[in-house]
């Protein structure tokens, strides 16, 4: 908006708010905000400069020309109201996410329904470790820049674009990046067939697609639309691919990568896993369009050690390891405990905070199958996020399938579970995109 000046952001101590808060406040524009507590992020966007109340009200507005709101927030909120009783444009998160990624020559917009954030915050760290100095909006705290996203000051930033609700058609990406698709979101979608048009109109929308040739789903795709690709996979001929592959110590791999056949790295990973793979690969892809070396790729695999909530691990309880993981997804799940596996512990016990009631019912017979590759279950009860409780899906009706598992009440009861039950040799894997990462802490003595 030629002339904007003052934007005021609904929501503002949220972490997908956090970073373009950063990124608009450095271009020179005054930023306001408001939420309901104060935080961590509050507190540091007072620091920048940024005026913060900590409650909604119509006056906060002020001179605004331009008002930002989180998806948190609803019709009846009095500044929304506000804003629009005056006419002053109101536009959602994902919007001004948009508006960013244009704001920049090179945006690297990193889409998929697993792996986002971590191969958001590997790209992120190759372009800080070469010294771009790049903006940056990740789904996870990247401790190399100290959190959510950063305002670079160089041509590049690299977003996490979720494909929840289609906000991922928001973007203008330089570089779009195709991770993989599955079977998640259909709440929203219906179909696969609907999600799959929304991938296809992401790659649309980008100069150059980055692809994984391993995933059906994401060749389907990708072989419909007229866009320069770039392809990477272990299985398939793809122009970046993994070689070699081995552990050099449990549950972490290095591998040699080749560029149409030619070597072009060899890449040893600082996080487990071998679904990490994939993730460097895509990154290995963007080396050369950003005007990187091979070295650039080498370096951040190595330097990379996660970001927070993927793997992270917490500390210890009675001489087991606690494990904080986002996966809520099948999929997710089973790269996570698979991980865990891999990594040469007695036990691998897996507590598990189902999300959201409509995702539970219609994956109950995967969610069993992957959860069984642990050595103990322990369930939480299903959390609704954004959903109501039709009373048609529980946590005791995953436990059926599971023989041997166990129904715990709340985030305390987990938390007391683990720390009468684990002991040394045990890893303790806790994975929900939900609030269970409060009873990670719990377990973790201090």
């Amino acid at each position: 908006m030629p002339g904007l000046q003052h934007v005021h952001f609904i929501g503002c101590g949220g972490s997908g708010t956090y970073p373009l808060i950063q990124i608009l406040h450095s271009r020179g524009l005054t930023i306001s905000g408001s939420d309901v507590e104060e935080t961590k992020i509050t507190k540091a966007e007072r620091a920048m400069g940024v005026t913060v109340y900590l409650e909604h009200d119509a006056a906060h507005l002020g001179d605004a020309q331009l008002v930002v709101y989180s998806a948190a927030i609803h019709d009846e909120n009095p500044e929304l109201k506000a804003a629009r009783a005056r006419g002053i444009p109101a536009v959602e998160r994902s919007v001004m996410l948009g508006y960013v990624s244009r704001m920049y020559s090179h945006s690297v917009c990193v889409s998929g329904t697993h792996g986002k954030t971590t191969t958001t915050g590997m790209i992120t760290t190759m372009l800080e470790l070469a010294g771009k100095d790049p903006a940056a909006v990740i789904g996870g705290k990247l401790p190399l820049i100290g959190g959510y996203g950063k305002a670079g000051h160089g041509d590049d930033v690299v977003i996490e674009a979720c494909e929840y609700s289609e906000t991922f058609l928001h973007l203008t990406p330089f570089m779009g990046v195709i991770l993989n698709i599955d079977n998640d979101h259909l709440e929203y979608y219906g179909t696969m067939g609907r999600l799959k048009m929304a991938f296809q109109k992401f790659a649309l929308l980008s100069r150059t697609v980055v692809f994984n040739m391993d995933d059906r789903n994401t060749v389907d795709v990708v072989n419909s639309i007229d866009r320069p690709v770039l392809s990477f996979g272990i299985n398939e001929e793809a122009r970046f691919r993994a070689v070699n592959i081995q552990e050099y110590r449990p549950g972490f791999y290095e591998f040699d990568v080749l560029e149409l056949g030619e070597q072009f790295a060899h890449i040893k990973l600082g996080v487990p896993g071998y679904h990490n793979i994939y993730n460097a690969l895509a990154m290995c892809c963007c080396v050369r369009p950003l005007g990187l070396k091979p070295e650039d790729a080498v370096r951040a695999a190595e330097q990379f050690h996660g970001t927070g909530r993927r793997f992270e691990i917490k500390g210890e309880c009675n001489g087991a390891v606690i494990v904080d993981d986002y996966a809520h997804h099948p999929t997710e799940l089973a790269a996570t405990l698979a991980t865990a596996k891999e990594m040469g512990y007695d036990r691998v016990i897996a507590v598990h905070q189902p999300f959201t009631y409509s995702r539970t019912k219609m994956l109950m017979d995967d969610f069993a199958k992957v959860l069984r590759a642990a050595d103990q279950v322990v369930l939480l009860p299903i959390m609704g996020g954004r959903e109501k409780d039709d009373g048609s899906v529980r946590s005791e009706d995953l436990a059926a399938k599971l023989p041997g598992s166990v129904v715990v009440d709340g985030l305390e009861g987990a938390a007391a579970w683990v720390r009468q039950n684990a002991k040394k040799g045990d890893l303790v894997v806790c994975m929900s995109c939900g609030d269970l990462y409060k009873a990670a802490d719990m377990m973790v003595e201090k």
